[in-house]
């Protein structure tokens, strides 16, 4: 949805005042402690004290902040036993069992031996995902209710322990403007970034964008290829891909499909993340930097994008050209958009 001064055949608009104090840099944001003005930024900053990474992982995280275009082809043995625990004892003590019937009790009960086999499988490749379990929550308006995917406690000590060692090297790619299941980064700081932003760059329309069924409709086969943009440990994507590939068990059947993350894993919002790092985060600052006539400011979280224009003809050039870009990655805007 574009909010501008009057309707017209393409837009919802509504004008927002023009701010009549120019601004060099346009997305300065310190309203709340720990929350950066990030909106066009692409630096992220630092989201974990060292104290709480391994010095493996700090290495890696120092490397990829160093070289940008590396591609990291030992990443595996940074999955330790050690890791595995936390990974586990991260893990809600009251979560619903997934198709293998194990509770957090359960495998607590034997924790350290349960983790050393884990351990075992996973680095000789013998690792085996499991179906996500589905079931359906109540949703106001629906027969069926809201689908929800419960993934085997297993996969999700794996995947928890596998996203700790990406976000090493992601969190240093990721740029400012992106908020969403993100560590240290909520849907409020999101919010100041906002706010802030608007109120110190003159902007005058605003884009309001979200993409359907993003989490449903993402391309498997070009996750796949982002990935290895930077990871160059074919281990580590081939844990994803068994991942994606793992399917949903519901009502004893297991379906699989070729589009999506799967529902209820751990691992499925850094994933959308990295999806969307290279469909819409680089694409739009390098469309800033090359298209746009005015100030243009972006703040993403998850699958929702608020832009801001200080001119309505980049507005609607850019809500095209996004619309384009999305459509080669098969996604797709809602239509109120």
């Amino acid at each position: 949805m574009m909010y501008g001064p009057e309707k017209s055949d393409s837009a919802i608009v509504a004008k927002k005042p023009a701010n009549k104090v120019a601004s060099a840099a346009a997305e300065r944001v310190e309203p709340r402690a720990g929350t950066e003005g990030s909106t066009g930024q692409p630096r992220t900053r630092r989201t974990q004290s060292r104290c709480s990474v391994s010095p493996g992982l700090d290495r890696v995280r120092h490397a990829a902040r160093q070289r940008k275009k590396e591609k990291f082809t030992a990443l595996l043995h940074h999955v330790t036993v050690d890791l595995l625990r936390d990974a586990f004892l991260a893990l809600s003590r009251r979560a619903a069992p997934g198709v293998d019937g194990m509770t957090w009790q359960d495998y607590e009960a034997n924790l350290e031996g349960n983790l050393q086999r884990l351990h075992a499988r996973v680095h000789r490749g013998t690792y085996r995902a499991q179906p996500v379990r589905r079931r359906f929550i109540p949703k106001p308006g629906s027969t069926k209710g809201r689908p929800l995917g419960i993934a085997a406690l297993e996969d999700k000590i794996v995947q928890r322990a596998v996203v700790e060692v990406l976000n090493a090297i992601y969190e240093e790619d990721f740029l400012g403007f992106s908020y969403g299941f993100r560590p240290g980064r909520g849907q409020h700081d999101a919010l100041d970034a906002l706010s802030v932003a608007i109120c110190e760059t003159r902007v005058n329309w605003i884009l309001d964008a979200d993409i359907r069924s993003f989490f449903d409709g993402l391309s498997q086969a070009w996750l796949v290829r982002f990935l290895e943009h930077r990871i160059g440990d074919e281990r580590i994507v081939r844990l994803v891909r068994k991942w994606l590939k793992a399917g949903v068990l519901e009502d004893g059947q297991r379906s699989v499909s070729e589009t999506g993350t799967p529902q209820g894993a751990v691992a499925s919002p850094l994933l959308a993340n990295v999806y969307l790092h290279y469909v819409f985060d680089l694409w739009a600052q390098q469309w800033r930097r090359r298209e746009a006539t005015g100030n243009v400011i972006f703040v993403r979280y998850a699958d929702d994008i608020v832009a801001g224009f200080e001119h309505e003809a980049d507005a609607r050039r850019f809500w095209d050209a996004m619309r384009m870009r999305f459509e080669q990655f098969g996604l797709e805007l809602h239509g109120d958009t």
